[in-house]
C-alpha cells in the first residue's frame, strides 16, 4: 500500500533572530525552499506579529509548507507536506534550515494517506 504523501515536521533551533523576525525574508526563504524542492507555488500567506514573530504558509500544488517563528528563542516550527513522487519534502526542509542559520534540527517524517483497496474500504456516514 502506497502513501499519498510525506509530511516532515521539523524543529529549528539556534536560528538567527534577524531572519526569523523579518516577514519578507521568511516568506522569500519559504518560497525558495518550495521551488528548490521542485514544487509549484500556488498561494502565499504570511503574518508578522508584534513585538516579534512570523507565521506563514506557502500553498503548493503538491500540498504546503508552513512556519511559525519565535525569534526571541531562535526557534521555528516548520512543516512540509508533499504529495506524489515529484517533490521531496526533505529538500525544502534542508534548504530552510541552512538559510535560517539553524544550529540544530530535529525532524521526523510521517507517511500520510494510506488508502486501502476499494473492497477493503470502510465507509462511515457522519
Amino acid at each position: 500500500m502506497q502513501a499519498l504523501g510525506r509530511h516532515v515536521l521539523a524543529e529549528f533551533y539556534g536560528c538567527r533572530f534577524d531572519l526569523l523576525n523579518d516577514i519578507n525574508k521568511v516568506q522569500n526563504i519559504m518560497i525558495d525552499a518550495a521551488l528548490e524542492a521542485g514544487a509549484e507555488v500556488r498561494e502565499v500567506v504570511f503574518h508578522k506579529f508584534s513585538p516579534q514573530g512570523v507565521s506563514g504558509v506557502v500553498v503548493i500544488s503538491e500540498s504546503h509548507l508552513a512556519i511559525h517563528t519565535w525569534p526571541e528563542l531562535g526557534y521555528a516550527a516548520v512543516d512540509v507536506f508533499t504529495c506524489g513522487e515529484k517533490v521531496n519534502p526533505w529538500d525544502a526542509c534542508n534548504y530552510m534550515a541552512e538559510k535560517f542559520g539553524t544550529r540544530d534540527v530535529q525532524a521526523s517524517e510521517i507517511k500520510r494517506g494510506y488508502i486501502p483497496e476499494q473492497e477493503e474500504r470502510l465507509v462511515v456516514n457522519i
